[in-house]
């Protein structure tokens, strides 16, 4: 029998809520299908990982885990979707960075991201790399550097629109390396990276997950790691420090949340099917092939996902305040 959904008004919202977790406690948890929103378009990376993660989890928790693209404003409506939801255990969030940095990004952002969810735990890391068309003219990362620094504007910088990844870690390498590049917007990862493919931009900065392919398979150029070290999936390719440059270390976790209030025994048992799923050897094995990696069991926590929520909002929501980056 299904859980009763229960609507509020908010200055009712406490009473709700524990009527809610009343009833969720009250019945085997899960007794039907959960849903899981992924607030980005299908076909991109986190869709992928999101599904990835759904259908490990439902082996454990013994229920279909539905799978739901909610699109839209950098990821707010799908958000405010999951906010607005039942504090039941049946509707889940999937979600990266932007959870962050849209609290910077737009005005009266209809939901808070500590203050209206749960966390559940951390799921995935996913490092970055900056790529460049395949007839760049800089043959390695010193020339690279070089290029930029004097062409600056003359140079086309794509990322996936604004608050995404792909444009914070752009804000980044700029910021990091003193130039001002000519900025590219896109409406996701995939149409700014089947331009770069086709030669139509110069640059991109995005996750490995969509880039590591279009590199191995010599479609585009990698110039380095965004990060400290070198990554697995490129070992041939340099880290950006070691060509001096300091600042441009950024990494894309992707978390799950609930809406606030879910009873903390549907928590435990989200949060043990998430540990579950990310010690899987064939989930591992599916993001490796990814590029990105699975988080260690012990961040698939609600306290690590907490913490890491309140240092993105900190770092890279700073960083967008620091840009005067608003949403249109």
């Amino acid at each position: 029998m299904p859980l009763p959904t229960f609507r509020c008004l908010r200055g009712l919202a406490g009473l709700c809520l524990a009527l809610a977790a009343s009833a969720a406690v009250g019945q085997a948890y899960p007794s039907r299908p959960i849903t899981m929103v992924m607030p980005y378009a299908p076909g991109g990376p986190g869709d992928t990982i999101t599904r990835v993660f759904a259908a490990a989890m439902q082996k454990t928790l013994g229920q279909q885990i539905v799978v739901d693209n909610t699109a839209g404003a950098s990821g707010s409506i799908g958000t405010a979707k999951v906010a607005r939801a039942a504090p039941d255990g049946y509707t889940l969030l999937m979600i990266h960075v932007s959870h962050a940095t849209n609290l910077a990004m737009y005005k009266g952002l209809p939901y808070h991201p500590v203050d209206d969810f749960e966390p559940i735990g951390s799921a995935t890391n996913g490092p970055m790399v900056v790529v460049a068309r395949n007839d760049f003219p800089a043959k390695d990362l010193e020339e690279f550097i070089a290029y930029l620094r004097a062409n600056g504007p003359r140079v086309s910088l794509a990322h996936a629109g604004v608050g995404s990844a792909s444009h914070l870690c752009g804000l980044m390498m700029m910021s990091a390396l003193n130039v001002k590049l000519n900025e590219i917007p896109y409406k996701g990862t995939g149409p700014a990276l089947n331009d770069l493919m086709g030669g139509q931009v110069d640059v991109l900065c995005d996750q490995t997950s969509g880039t590591v392919p279009p590199v191995k398979a010599g479609r585009i150029k990698a110039y380095a790691a965004a990060g400290k070290a070198r990554l697995p999936s490129l070992p041939g390719v340099p880290a950006m420090t070691e060509a001096g440059v300091q600042g441009l270390d950024i990494n894309i976790s992707f978390g799950l949340y609930a809406p606030k209030g879910t009873p903390k025994p549907v928590l435990e048992q989200l949060t043990a099917a998430l540990q579950k799923a990310v010690a899987d050897p064939e989930v591992r094995a599916r993001l490796e092939g990814m590029g990105i990696s699975a988080v260690a069991a012990e961040q698939a926590t609600p306290a690590h996902l907490r913490a890491h929520l309140k240092n993105e909002i900190d770092t890279l929501g700073g960083l967008l305040v620091k840009a005067g980056v608003k949403a249109n």
